[in-house]
């Protein structure tokens, strides 16, 4: 496909307020606490917080035993893994792209307890053991397409979450189902302090219709690059749905809950009008401030070393998922 040239820092960089060198956040929010009247203790809080240097740094991920299905072993140019880990969204640990890779080594995923309920007929508690030894792993290379208009190709590591959706057998009356966020503002300072998590209502919540939920290509991500999730990266277990926008894609998940009714998602309820529920890719419906008809990928090079290419319906995955929203006006339900 045809690709344009080389790109200048302010292409490469549109969401710049997300993306200031460490001073420049320090010194905007210093300011910003002291012209807002927050008490002495918040702000120093807040400056210490972004120093940056004092967090545990985050543990190793371990070696995961997995297959390579075939037919998820996209051909595709991979985003080398310290990109993967290093850029990210992850309001819990800072607004910057790199603070999740700094801050998130607070974060402990041993022990862990996933929760499924609402309507099932057998409401499932399990451990991560209990996940490895239930489910067989596999990695899958799938695009993923965050809303800010930037791409990476992915080895992300899972299984399918039908299988865990089936385990707790589905009543007649599930349509939908809820994910929702570990909360704790002592491991996730973003939750605490409005600042440093840009005045989100936590816990972050996500939701899929059922059939979204249950569809082959939906996983629950356990690992990437062969090792288990890093925290940045939503560890220890995350939703991937490759066919949607990555806000949809929920990290550090504690509970699955099925319901009758539509729940509520955590950027639908901030913004409406920008973060629909469906989510799903599509370079025909623009961001009320961008247009989404391409994207940055960033793939391997210098950081400047991104390229520019067409957005595709569905993320690239139209053959396998557009009968879901037959009938259904894409520009309504974005």
């Amino acid at each position: 496909m045809k690709r344009t040239p080389r790109l200048t820092e302010a292409d490469v960089t549109p969401e710049s307020i997300f993306n200031m060198k460490r001073r420049q956040v320090l010194k905007t929010l210093g300011l910003s606490a002291a012209a807002m009247g927050m008490p002495g203790v918040a702000q120093a809080d807040i400056l210490s917080w972004f120093k940056g240097n004092d967090r545990p740094p985050a543990p190793a991920g371990r070696p995961l035993d997995f297959t390579k299905p075939a037919q998820y072993q996209a051909d595709l140019t991979l985003t080398p893994a310290d990109k993967v880990s290093g850029y990210n969204n992850f309001y819990e640990f800072g607004l910057d792209k790199a603070d999740p890779a700094a801050n998130a080594g607070t974060l402990k995923t041993e022990p862990w307890k996933l929760t499924i309920d609402g309507e099932v007929a057998k409401p499932v508690t399990l451990d991560m053991d209990d996940i490895f030894k239930r489910f067989a792993m596999e990695q899958r290379i799938y695009r993923m397409r965050c809303v800010e208009a930037w791409s990476m190709v992915v080895p992300w590591i899972g299984f399918e979450l039908n299988k865990l959706i089936s385990l707790a057998e589905p009543t007649s009356k599930a349509r939908f189902v809820a994910f929702q966020t570990l909360y704790d503002p002592e491991q996730m300072p973003g939750q605490k302090d409005r600042f440093i998590g840009g005045g989100l209502n936590y816990p972050y919540v996500e939701g899929l219709r059922l059939d979204e939920a249950m569809h082959p290509l939906t996983i629950l991500t356990t690992g990437v690059y062969g090792k288990a999730l890093p925290p940045q990266n939503g560890a220890p277990i995350r939703l991937t749905v490759p066919w949607k926008y990555g806000f949809k894609g929920i990290k550090s998940i504690v509970k699955i809950t099925l319901t009758a009714n539509q729940p509520p998602t955590t950027w639908n309820q901030i913004a409406a009008d920008e973060y629909g529920f469906y989510a799903n890719v599509n370079p025909h419906v623009n961001h009320p401030r961008w247009s989404q008809a391409t994207e940055r990928f960033i793939g391997p090079g210098g950081s400047l070393k991104v390229e520019r290419q067409p957005t595709l319906l569905f993320n690239g995955y139209a053959e396998q998922v557009a009968s879901l929203y037959r009938g259904l006006d894409l520009r309504e339900n974005y």
